[in-house]
């Protein structure tokens, strides 16, 4: 790839930092590429790459990690590529799925060595694609702040160097951050060093030292999710078990008498919903409907912004509602009483939760079909048992039956709602911080883990590695050992003197260990009430505490209150994620090229 340069003392290269080399900053710098030819033709760029971690993947993907370790989608729908449903200022620079590149089963979940590979092909290619007067610069370092004037080259301080980096602009794709542990995990952290018990607090499990966690003894784990899903891999496969094919086709795990015994419970008591195991046919539901761009609009402009439960979740429900009704009448009419043009009207028109019930009651004969959010939500939510064992065989039937209906196309309205969720998360993109219940709930209907490790879930549960503490677990420490409780059997007990958080640290600025962030919140980058870097949400420029957007710093991803989906965007989605990294990229590049221009001149 060409690169060229100037000889003249008096001109000097604009200069771009992104800190973060992962999937998000991959994404700038393939629209960067993309959108170069029309806003920054023929002009010189340095272009600084910060992160410790392999360009692509990352910290989360990259690829020096356990083969055993899958990816939470299908390679089919994972791209990092733009199509026509984006909505952006740039160019579309169409490109192969991880299943087309890497020449799989698009149902396929890989394992995370592959996604890394994939990423870090994104990188390459987006690199070769640059101009010829685009050089980058990588730096296998931690960036620690940024300083410099408003209105002057910003200094990017690097980890183990003496000087800084001098930026023209500054683009932030942290991801995923380590996070200092707020009042209850220090007490905890405190009350195991004191009594020799282990505590490992929210951590991505791939990093987490699990050799203190002894082979026999009962382990105490908080958290349902992805996170807990790595953790029961890494302590059974990885450290011998293996699975087996039982009569019935089940798998049966074969210990290898190395594994602790898991106790996990969370606030729902049960483990995020399986993937959907099956192809959509037919139409789709025409979304959005109750939740689209004038919905929100209307939403940013409530004065002092909308509340999420008064103001936002009657729309998120309604819209997930109307999908999965509008699959049950179109494909499922044998189900329903009533022609669905008229169920619709009706629906529409309904004023609040009441008539949407009485609604849906007259039209919807079994309650198996229709759509409760609260009851999907709370499953467990006043149900009790009499003793732990009684809530094993109980778990173990909801997740069996969970895993039938989610590989049933007969229940294809569960498909319907996944489909409103994704359209969803799109339009509340544009609210910023909403709040962490959401973003929870989301993930619990829409990523959970594939129907595999569900199954592996429940050949633990039979062999007695793992075992259900039930929901609104708490767990308190006292007597020296840690005790867990939940709501599910009331006065019951576990003890152990080892308790696992599995999750992922909440992003907040105040509490992350990452030095820069803590700066520019020093500095006066403004924060929302959930914690969150505020950013602009038309081009993702760092706010101040008065609202005013910094000319020269940006900011994509968890740690800001733009922040899309967790997963990776899937094709024909529209994708939140790619319409920031365009805007962005189009922002940066507008102002280097008018820099540009000034200092050639």
């Amino acid at each position: 790839m060409p690169r060229t340069s100037r000889t003249s003392h008096s001109y000097r290269r604009p200069s771009l930092v992104i800190v973060g080399a992962g999937p998000r900053g991959t994404g700038v710098l393939e629209r960067i590429a993309a959108n170069a030819p029309e806003l920054y033709a023929g002009a010189e760029l340095d272009v600084h790459l910060v992160d410790p971690y392999p360009p692509g993947g990352g910290r989360i993907w990259r690829q020096a990690q356990s083969p055993l370790l899958w990816m939470n989608s299908e390679a089919q729908d994972v791209t990092m590529f733009t199509d026509e449903t984006v909505d952006m200022a740039g160019p579309v620079r169409p490109g192969p799925t991880l299943h087309e590149w890497a020449a799989v089963d698009g149902r396929s979940f890989g394992d995370r060595r592959l996604l890394g590979a994939y990423l870090t092909w994104v990188y390459e290619r987006a690199v070769a694609a640059l101009p010829p007067g685009v050089r980058v610069h990588r730096h296998t370092r931690r960036a620690l702040g940024v300083g410099g004037p408003r209105e002057g080259r910003q200094q990017v301080w690097l980890e183990g160097r003496p000087r800084p980096l001098l930026a023209d602009l500054v683009v932030l794709t942290l991801g995923h951050l380590d996070a200092d542990l707020d009042d209850e995990q220090r007490e905890l952290a405190a009350y195991a060093r004191a009594h020799g018990l282990v505590h490992l607090p929210p951590d991505f499990t791939a990093d987490s030292d699990l050799e203190a966690l002894a082979p026999g003894e009962p382990v105490l784990v908080r958290g349902f999710g992805l996170a807990f899903v790595d953790l029961m891999v890494l302590l059974t496969e990885g450290r011998g078990g293996r699975y087996e094919e039982g009569g019935h086709g089940e798998p049966v795990y074969v210990p290898s008498g190395r594994e602790p015994v898991l106790y996990v419970g969370s606030r729902r008591g049960v483990p995020y919903h399986s993937k959907i195991g099956y192809d959509w046919e037919g139409d789709r539901p025409p979304l959005p409907r109750f939740l689209g761009p004038a919905e929100v609009d209307a939403l940013l402009a409530r004065p002092g912004g909308p509340d999420f439960r008064r103001d936002v979740w009657p729309l998120v429900d309604k819209e997930l509602g109307y999908a999965h009704y509008h699959r049950l009448f179109t494909a499922h009419p044998e189900r329903t009483t009533g022609a669905w043009a008229d169920f619709e009207q009706a629906y529409a028109a309904a004023g609040g939760p009441a008539e949407v019930a009485a609604l849906v009651a007259s039209s919807v004969p079994d309650p198996a079909d229709r759509f409760d959010a609260a009851a999907l939500d709370r499953p467990l939510d006043g149900v009790t048992y009499g003793s732990y064992d009684a809530l094993q065989e109980e778990l173990r039937a909801y997740v069996e039956d969970d895993l039938t209906r989610r590989h049933n196309p007969l229940r294809s309205q569960d498909h319907a709602v996944f489909l409103a969720l994704l359209s969803v998360y799109g339009q509340l993109v544009r609210l910023g911080d909403i709040g962490p219940w959401w973003h929870g709930f989301f993930s619990y209907l829409a990523s959970g883990p594939p129907g595999p490790r569900l199954r592996q879930m429940l050949a633990l549960s039979r062999a007695g590695v793992l075992r259900f503490l039930g929901a609104g677990t708490t767990v308190e420490a006292a007597d020296g050992v840690f005790r867990a409780r939940s709501a599910s059997v009331p006065g019951a007990r576990v003890e152990a003197r080892a308790l696992v958080e599995a999750r992922l640290p909440h992003p907040t600025v105040e509490r992350t260990r990452d030095a820069l962030l803590r700066g520019l919140h020093a500095d006066g980058a403004a924060v929302t009430a959930e914690g969150l870097l505020a950013v602009d949400p038309a081009d993702g420029r760092v706010l101040d505490r008065s609202g005013t957007p910094h000319p020269r710093r940006f900011a994509l991803g968890p740690h800001t209150d733009a922040r899309g989906s967790g997963a990776f965007t899937r094709p024909r989605t529209g994708g939140p994620a790619f319409r920031q990294n365009d805007a962005t990229a189009r922002a940066a590049l507008a102002f280097l090229g008018a820099l540009s221009c000034r200092t050639a001149a």
